[in-house]
């Protein structure tokens, strides 16, 4: 199914997801958030850019945003694996980076109209830091909040016990903020 689909088909899926979600009725369905991380965090992004009124609030952990960048600097350890993510993605060196700059949030960042949280760390080989700087800078520019929480001393994913006690206590102070603050001001 992804093959060359990313952006579209698992975009629809989560907006499906949101959807069925939304009708259960122990859900807020005017108040609903995406998460996720590397590609999840992507997934947030595409979420927001290409889907902006689906969802409340985006938590985006170290997610793809230039689809481009992040092909053309695959580490050397993941070289085995370079062949494989450029048939399932496509091939940034030819005809395929028209339609990886579409798919990539980082070049449509206009569209991002709700609160975005981005957590990232300064060593990540996968995910480079400068996407996450660039998406938290455009985001910022169209008055959108912005939270930016970054780790220096972590790579792709927190490992260290403090800073996953750091990130995830972050995140569920923006959410308490931004999907909470509606039924508040209703009391």
């Amino acid at each position: 199914m992804d093959d060359k689909n990313h952006g579209e088909k698992d975009l629809q899926d989560c907006v499906e997801g949101k959807k069925w979600l939304a009708k259960q009725p122990e859900i807020d369905s005017e108040n609903i958030g995406i998460i996720g991380g590397s590609y999840g965090g992507y997934m947030t992004m595409a979420a927001l850019t290409y889907t902006p009124e689906e969802f409340d609030v985006g938590v985006n952990l170290f997610g793809v945003t230039n689809w481009l960048r992040t092909l053309k600097s695959i580490p050397p350890y993941w070289e085995s694996f370079r062949e494989s993510l450029y048939k399932e993605l496509g091939d940034p060196y030819t005809k395929d980076s028209i339609r990886l700059k579409k798919i990539s949030p980082l070049f449509h960042t206009e569209k991002v109209t709700k609160p975005l949280i981005v957590l990232q760390g300064a060593q990540d080989p996968r995910v480079l830091q400068v996407e996450s700087d660039e998406i938290v800078k455009a985001v910022k520019a169209n008055g959108v909040p912005v939270e930016y929480v970054l780790f220096e001393d972590e790579g792709h994913g927190f490992v260290k016990k403090k800073n996953q006690i750091e990130a995830y206590s972050q995140i569920l102070k923006f959410l308490d903020e931004h999907l909470k603050k509606e039924k508040l001001s209703q009391k």
